[in-house]
């Protein structure tokens, strides 16, 4: 345990959880979508273990959570190349819910802006703006 900070130990589940999102990187899943494939890969770890793993992942970065209008429930997603999807926002189709990382300068604009208009701090991981993609707007 010497040189280990809390949250940094690498289980199997969380190996087979950050594989499976890993593996499907374009697609988001709820905590039962997610239990559902990797509960019997990780040796039959509960429901419980599966969000307790999400939440860190999250915290850490390396996972994003996201909650869609009009649904009870929250949906995670691997981050790919983005490792601190905590530190900046996204756009997300409402559609096919394909996840867009926001540009560096456009969510500093966007911060600045909501600062000195409306006094608020801007939460940017948690900040999600939802619209139609190019590809959902080209099936219509």
């Amino acid at each position: 345990m010497r040189g280990k900070m809390k949250g940094e130990y690498k289980t199997k589940a969380r190996k087979c959880i950050v594989d499976f999102l890993k593996a499907h990187a374009d697609t988001r899943f709820t905590v039962r979508e997610i239990y559902d494939q990797v509960g019997a890969q990780a040796g039959g770890i509960d429901k419980t273990t599966v969000y307790r793993n999400l939440e860190r992942l999250c915290d850490q970065g390396e996972i994003i959570k996201i909650k869609e209008p009009n649904q009870d429930s929250w949906f995670f997603q691997y981050s790919e190349d983005h490792k601190h999807c905590n530190s900046h926002m996204h756009a997300q189709c409402s559609e096919c819910g394909k996840v867009f990382h926001l540009e560096e300068d456009f969510v500093e604009e966007f911060e600045e802006k909501v600062r000195k208009e409306y006094g608020l701090d801007v939460n940017l991981g948690k900040t999600v703006i939802v619209g139609k993609c190019d590809d959902c707007k080209k099936k219509d």
